[in-house]
């Protein structure tokens, strides 16, 4: 998975851009890298306990299962662009199951839940970590965000794609650098720590007060919502990548599943968990991680943490948006409708700055639910030809070839409806 990072893009003639392998992880991983992984963590522990975060992981190791599937089919049914490629789950729904009514109908989902309802949760939590040490005023705050917002939307794809590959590996780094640096500091600790994870996962006392209900259930949503996997968001951004083979973005994009949940999230839980601030039932979300922090190394922590869920987050917006932006064009080439759109996101950013935590999470909760059940209903039935390209892949690296290469003769049985190999 980390080698084919380094797979660069091949211009094929001046007038095509596309994007490289690197580019289109860093472009998912903005999405994926976000309030989840600082404030989600924090909202999962304090609603379910520390046993949240060993269904975290869980869903983490089945999540990126889904992830290979759902973005090597985004691949294998990507189409041609003006200047480059575009795919996703409604592109698979309409060349892969033959029904276009299911891609429009996720392609609506899609843009609700990103464009609008995550892109609300985003702004939320960054308006709710600055107000903890500056006081700001949400409207300030939410206008200062919905403005940055639209500069950056109106560049398109390209911009976007340039600006998360400079801010993302900067900010995930720098984060789990301080992580890691908390767990050795604290590492006699750890071994108290996982028990205490597994333990509140399984143990007698929580079964007899369905607190492994609340555990598995926080876990879950949490989870998903961090690292998005089975969403079929990610294949948004896995299908703009030029590969040689379709597989190659299915292992990127299980990477970024790994390194969401497996790697950042974990991160976060283990501060929590070590400075023992998740049994104050006063803190919640952005502030329970704050105090975390602020209990490791000062008060340096709370201004660590807004500075770093504005990067996480505004990263996140960014990548949010472009789903829906790909989504709509599915449904429409009109320019028009994408500027709607625009600014509807730009709206709904600044809604989330002055709504309720409770409100924006729960919106998005929903949204969450129906645009799973409407992808994995897709993959379920399409992930045999997702298994086909694993296998033809792993034959060519155990035959020698050090770059697969895929050409769509190899799957005769759906040649017409494969455009770009």
């Amino acid at each position: 998975m980390i080698r084919l990072l380094g797979d660069s893009t091949t211009k094929i003639n001046e007038h095509e851009k596309h994007i490289s392998s690197f580019q289109a992880f860093t472009i998912s991983l903005a999405s994926r890298v976000g309030t989840g992984n600082l404030a989600g963590v924090a909202t999962a522990i304090s609603i379910g306990g520390p046993g949240s975060v060993f269904w975290m992981w869980i869903i983490a190791l089945l999540g990126a299962s889904s992830a290979f599937i759902e973005s090597s089919l985004a691949q294998l049914f990507k189409i041609k662009d003006k200047h480059s490629y575009i795919g996703g789950p409604a592109y698979y729904m309409e060349k892969g199951l033959k029904k276009r009514w299911m891609g429009i109908l996720f392609a609506i989902l899609i843009t609700v839940t990103f464009g609008f309802a995550f892109n609300s949760v985003q702004s939320n939590t960054m308006c709710q970590a600055f107000s903890n040490i500056l006081n700001v005023n949400p409207h300030y705050m939410g206008g200062m965000i919905s403005i940055l917002t639209l500069i950056i939307i109106f560049g398109g794809v390209h911009r976007i794609a340039n600006i998360s590959s400079l801010i993302v590996p900067v900010m995930a780094l720098g984060y789990i650098i301080l992580a890691l640096v908390i767990v050795i500091i604290n590492i006699s600790r750890l071994p108290e720590v996982i028990e205490i994870i597994v333990s509140n996962a399984f143990g007698f006392e929580q079964i007899a007060s369905g607190g492994i209900g609340a555990a598995l259930t926080q876990g879950i949503k949490r989870g998903l919502f961090s690292n998005e996997a089975g969403m079929g968001s990610a294949p948004n951004a896995a299908a703009t990548a030029h590969v040689t083979h379709p597989a190659k973005q299915g292992f990127i994009q299980a990477l970024g599943v790994f390194t969401d949940t497996l790697v950042i999230c974990t991160c976060t839980a283990f501060i929590i968990l070590f400075s023992g601030k998740y049994i104050d039932t006063s803190l919640n979300g952005i502030q329970l991680t704050q105090a975390a922090l602020n209990n490791e190394i000062g008060n340096i922590g709370s201004f660590y943490i807004a500075v770093a869920i504005f990067f996480f987050a505004y990263s996140s917006i960014l990548g949010n948006y472009y789903y829906g932006e790909a989504n709509i064009k599915f449904i429409t080439n009109n320019k028009s409708v994408v500027n709607i759109y625009r600014i509807f996101v730009v709206g709904m950013v600044y809604f989330g700055a002055i709504a309720s935590l409770n409100l924006v999470w729960g919106i998005a909760d929903i949204a969450m639910i129906l645009m799973v059940v409407c992808n994995l209903a897709a993959i379920i039935m399409l992930g045999k030809f997702a298994l086909r390209l694993l296998d033809d892949y792993m034959t060519q690296k155990k035959s020698g070839i050090k770059s697969p290469v895929f050409t769509k003769d190899k799957m005769k049985d759906i040649e017409n409806d494969i455009e770009c190999w």
